[in-house]
């Protein structure tokens, strides 16, 4: 193009911030004939002069007061490669890389992609990534914010300064870039925008951020090196992808992280020291999976992770990002699967974060009566949007595929598929339909699970989805959501429910032991006790139920050898597995002294520690866990001594266990119970066993099974049933 001066508004706007287009002024560009000129913005400098590779040096000259500078090469053409060598306020001389004399560096594929919101991987576009570009180390960042009036990146190299270093935009889908020369790794940096109607937003965290500074408020991003950790888990990852998890024991840990142990001295833990510590307790446990509570950076501690900030990073408050990935390095190596709390469903208000990020409600929805969480105070994402869908199911991509993580727990599911959840009348917006579904919402979840699944072998999806929404575990083909699992909240509140209740009352109640069974084989279920329900008043797992200590924790004896032969997946919070008395509390770590407090505490530990290590070798308890041929009960209706029993099948029903439970603490004897095989029955757990803390009232290792039909069975076993308590038993 043919050289032309530049006009005074045009320096103006640049010098004050307010310039869309910063690679249409800086950097080289066409001048006189046989000329290249070159423009840079350089507020503190002195004097500015252009180097090129051969040493010739051509000076710049002033052209404003703000510290726009301007110069001219003779005998160069375009492109142009240079050094600015400048001469700072304090007289000190440097030499530096212009940003602005370096082409793109997203190829028109990305672009497309992007534009059409179906970059799967955008991670390795989005965000900060050290690269080599023209030859040149440097950091190039990429921010989509399709309605800003311009883009800076701001950060400690710039002094925090937007005029310095404005971004190119790619007007067709929003995308603003620049390759910055020199960057160094940890160096902070946020994103100063200028809203579409010229006003100044708070400086941005950025959305695609791999990691955080590692100091309070921690809202500014942190350049990071994600290629920097070698794996050492390959053969954990490649036996996942031959792995089907429905048909194997599932039996999950659930954790928060900063709360689970932590050092004397009462700070926080690191991701590496907790590695270890947590790896050997779990192996020991017999559990097989962690979950854990999201890591995601979140800069209020108390929302426990559920109100993230940084989706992409885990939180800096335990280590770097390098660390994480030796924390789940480390379990895998123990053969220990990692599974990880996610939230799709909203996100905080806070300035810095997506809230209204571009000047506009971007990430979330323009319309007040489904922008915002009624519950939670946070923004709803606007999943109709296809960059918003890109966004987080890449998100999901991004933790299974670079942090290995196993699975994802989607917290929150059922406030996304209803648009009036938590919501009065007059409060919500139908769908186009005039129904209440989130259709925007639904067909999100289906295209998250199509990619995961298609492109995460041996990955979990695992729904927290409270209402009876159909086949929310069945795959999208035949019309399901496609999640791998769900979990099965009425289950949990029926039988917590149940427990609460003083055992004289519990035999008009006895429904809600058995109802679940009416349902159990609509989806892949996982039973959890989780977090939500030992906090806010709801007391611990221990304090929920009846009675004095013996009874108290003979009832949670009970309640866990019942939850881990019922049909489903587990999951128990840390501190359940040994009674912690008080409600969980993040700021301070779980009550590990209780184990030295009496038989109690230490007996509930060694009882989830043996029907762990029962439950995975046995098939029986969970090869058939999600279809009728692996259930069967023997009696049921036997409301009147709250006494349940029934049979567990391996598949082909090779194998059989026998589980019969005693809700009241009355000992019943010379109770026949049907089986269907002869021979004699071994008892494999008795919760009143001493070593639990019980009375060890049983049957002496085992019965004979006689050849008298009962409960529909050709044959049976009289069993002594020990009060609040419940036997294993399989035929040898």
């Amino acid at each position: 193009m043919p050289y032309t001066p530049l006009l005074p508004d045009t320096i103006d706007a640049l010098v004050t911030g307010q310039h869309g287009d910063p690679f249409a002024v800086l950097g080289p560009h066409a001048g006189r004939e046989g000329m290249v000129s070159v423009r840079a913005l350089l507020p503190t400098a002195r004097a500015v002069a252009a180097v090129m590779p051969d040493g010739t040096v051509s000076p710049l000259r002033a052209v404003h007061p703000a510290g726009f500078w301007e110069g001219e090469v003779p005998g160069r053409r375009l492109p142009l490669a240079y050094r600015l060598r400048v001469v700072d306020d304090q007289g000190q001389v440097s030499e530096v890389e212009d940003p602005y004399r370096f082409p793109p560096t997203l190829s028109a594929y990305d672009l497309h992609l992007l534009g059409e919101g179906t970059h799967y991987r955008l991670f390795e576009r989005l965000g900060a990534h050290p690269i080599r570009h023209e030859g040149v180390e440097g950091v190039r960042f990429v921010v989509w914010a399709p309605n800003a009036r311009r883009v800076s990146v701001v950060g400690d190299w710039n002094g925090w300064d937007g005029r310095r270093q404005p971004m190119r935009l790619h007007p067709g889908n929003g995308l603003w870039e620049l390759f910055v020369p020199g960057v160094t790794l940890g160096a902070r940096y946020k994103y100063e925008i200028i809203g579409r109607d010229g006003g100044l937003l708070a400086l941005k965290t950025d959305p695609v951020a791999f990691a955080f500074e590692p100091d309070e408020p921690r809202t500014a991003s942190a350049v990071t090196d994600l290629n920097a950790f070698t794996w050492g888990d390959a053969e954990w990852m490649d036996e996942r992808k031959r792995r089907n998890a429905l048909h194997r024991p599932m039996s999950v840990y659930e954790v928060h992280l900063g709360s689970w142990r932590r050092p004397e001295s009462g700070a926080l833990p690191t991701y590496r020291e907790v590695a270890e510590q947590l790896a050997d307790y779990v192996s020991e446990m017999g559990f097989t999976h962690v979950e854990l509570l999201p890591v995601t950076e979140h800069p209020y501690y108390a929302s426990w992770g559920y109100q993230t900030l940084g989706y992409f990073a885990p939180t800096r408050r335990y280590g770097t990002p390098t660390d994480f990935m030796a924390f789940v390095d480390t379990l895998h190596r123990r053969g220990i699967g990692v599974i990880m709390d996610w939230v799709p469903a909203h996100f905080p208000k806070d300035a810095h974060g997506l809230a209204f990020f571009d000047g506009t409600h971007l990430y979330e929805h323009d319309d007040p009566n489904l922008r915002d969480h009624p519950d939670w105070g946070t923004r709803v994402f606007n999943f109709g949007r296809r960059e918003v869908s890109n966004f987080l199911i890449a998100n999901a991509v991004f933790w299974l595929e670079r942090y290995h993580i196993d699975g994802l727990r989607v917290d929150a599911v059922a406030s996304m598929i209803y648009r009036d959840y938590s919501r009065k009348a007059g409060e919500w917006v139908p769908n186009e339909f005039g129904g209440r579904e989130n259709l925007e919402a639904l067909a999100f979840l289906r295209k998250l699970n199509e990619v995961v699944y298609g492109g995460q072998p041996g990955a979990s999806t695992i729904a927290e989805e409270s209402t009876a929404w159909p086949q929310v575990s069945r795959p999208v083909y035949l019309g399901g959501l496609g999640f791998g699992f769900k979990w099965n909240m009425g289950w949990m509140h029926d039988i917590l429910e149940y427990m609460q209740h003083r055992p004289v009352h519990r035999k008009y109640h006895h429904n809600q032991l058995t109802f679940g069974l009416l349902y159990a084989w609509t989806e892949n279920f996982v039973l959890p006790l989780s977090h939500d329900e030992v906090v806010y008043g709801k007391r611990s797992l221990a304090r929920k139920m009846p009675g004095d200590d013996w009874q108290r924790f003979a009832n949670l004896r009970l309640l866990y050898a019942f939850m881990w032969a019922y049909p489903g997946k587990k999951l128990l919070f840390m501190g359940g597995e040994f009674g912690q008395s008080d409600e969980w509390t993040h700021d301070r770590a779980l009550d590990w002294s209780l184990l030295d407090m009496g038989p109690y505490h230490r007996g509930v530990q060694r009882l989830v520690r043996d029907l762990n290590h029962v439950y995975r070798d046995e098939p029986s308890l969970h090869e058939v866990d999600f279809e009728p041929a692996g259930f069967q009960w023997m009696d049921c209706s036997d409301w009147e001594q709250s006494i349940v029993t029934f049979c567990r099948f391996s598949r082909n029903q090779e194998r059989l266990v026998l589980c019969a439970c005693n809700f009241t603490p009355v000992a019943r004897r010379g109770y026949r119970v049907g089986v269907p095989r002869p021979g004699f029955y071994r008892e494999v757990i008795n919760s009143d066993a001493s070593i639990y803390g019980g009375g060890d009232v049983g049957n002496s290792g085992g019965v004979a099974s006689e050849p008298i039909p009962w409960h529909g069975q050709p044959h049976s076993v009289v069993l002594t049933l020990p009060p609040l308590a419940a036997l294993w038993l399989t035929p040898a």
